[in-house]
C-alpha cells in the first residue's frame, strides 16, 4: 500500500489563539491552551508559548502548562509518565490522536524506516489495522509524507512537518548546521580539484596529440623527401648507362673508314 499527502496551502490557524492570548487570563488561558491542543492544523506551539498569560500557568494552571509543553516538545510515552504523577489532565479522543501524529514525526528525526511494532509501543496501539488507519490519516492531514510497506511492516517517512525547538537545542542544530556546510564547502574545493585536473589532464593529451600531428606531418614530409632524391639518383643512373652504351656518330663513320682502308690494303 503507498499513501502519499496532498499538499496545500492555507493560513496559520495558531494566529487566532495569539490574538486571544494577549487578552485571555488564568482560567480562560487554560481553556484557550486546551482549545489550541484540539484544534486539527495547529502542531507548533513556540507562538503562544512566548504568550506572557499562557507563560502564567506554570503557577496558576500547571497541568494545562506541562500539557502544552508536552505537545510541543514530547511524545505520547512522555504523557503516559506524566499523566500517571497526576501532572497534566485527561486528554480528549482530538487531543490523543494529534498527540499520536507529533509521536510519529519525533520517530521520523530517529529512523526513517520506522518499524510497525515500535509505533505500536510508541503510540499505545495493538492492532495493526488501527495503526494503518492512524498513519494514512497523517499522511492526508499532511503531516508526514511516506508509505507503508506491509510485507516487511514498515512505516517508510520520506519528509514531515517541523516540531518546536527547545532553546537548550539550538546549540546542537547549529553545530550540526555549520558541519553541514563544512561538509559542503569541503565538497566543493573536492569537485574543483577535480575539475582542475581533468582540465589538466584535457591540456595535456591536446598537447601530446597536436605534438603526435606534427611529428607524422614531419615523418610524411621526409619520406616524401628520400623519396624524390631516390627517384633523381635513378634517373641520373639511366641516363649515364645510356650514354656509355650508344656509341655517337663520329666513332660510327670512323669505325667504317677504318674498315675500308683495311680492305683496301
Amino acid at each position: 500500500m503507498i499513501a502519499e499527502s496532498k499538499h496545500q496551502g492555507g493560513s496559520n490557524p495558531m494566529e487566532q489563539f495569539v490574538l486571544l492570548a494577549k487578552s485571555a487570563k488564568g482560567a480562560a488561558a487554560a481553556e484557550l491552551v486546551k482549545q489550541a491542543l484540539e484544534t486539527p492544523g495547529v502542531y507548533v506551539f513556540s507562538e503562544l508559548l512566548d504568550m506572557q498569560s499562557i507563560k502564567d500557568l506554570a503557577s496558576d494552571h500547571k497541568q494545562h502548562w506541562e500539557l502544552l509543553n508536552l505537545f510541543a516538545f514530547g511524545t505520547l510515552k512522555d504523557y503516559v509518565e506524566k499523566r500517571a504523577q497526576n501532572l497534566v489532565p485527561d486528554l480528549s479522543i482530538g487531543q490523543r490522536k494529534k498527540l499520536q501524529y507529533l509521536t510519529i514525526v519525533t520517530l521520523s528525526e530517529r529512523e526513517k524506516c520506522i518499524p510497525y511494532q515500535t509505533l505500536q509501543n510508541e503510540l499505545d496501539i495493538a492492532n495493526v489495522r488501527q495503526l494503518e488507519d492512524l498513519i494514512i490519516e497523517a499522511i492526508y492531514a499532511e503531516i508526514i509524507q511516506g508509505k507503508l510497506d506491509q510485507s516487511r511492516g514498515f512505516l517508510e517517512i520520506d519528509t514531515t512537518i517541523g516540531r518546536d525547538i527547545r532553546k537548550e537545542d539550538i546549540p546542537v542544530i547549529t553545530n550540526t548546521l555549520e558541519s553541514w556546510c563544512d561538509a559542503c564547502e569541503n565538497m566543493l574545493v573536492a569537485l574543483q580539484n577535480q575539475i582542475e585536473r581533468a582540465n589538466t589532464e584535457k591540456s595535456q593529451k591536446l598537447q601530446r596529440k597536436e605534438a603526435l600531428e606534427q611529428e607524422i606531418a614531419n615523418l610524411k614530409k621526409t619520406v616524401k623527401s628520400h623519396s624524390q632524391d631516390g627517384d633523381d639518383v635513378m634517373a641520373d643512373s639511366r641516363e649515364a648507362m645510356g650514354v656509355e652504351k650508344t656509341p655517337s656518330k663520329k666513332m660510327i663513320k670512323k669505325g667504317i673508314r677504318g674498315s675500308s682502308k683495311l680492305f683496301n690494303k
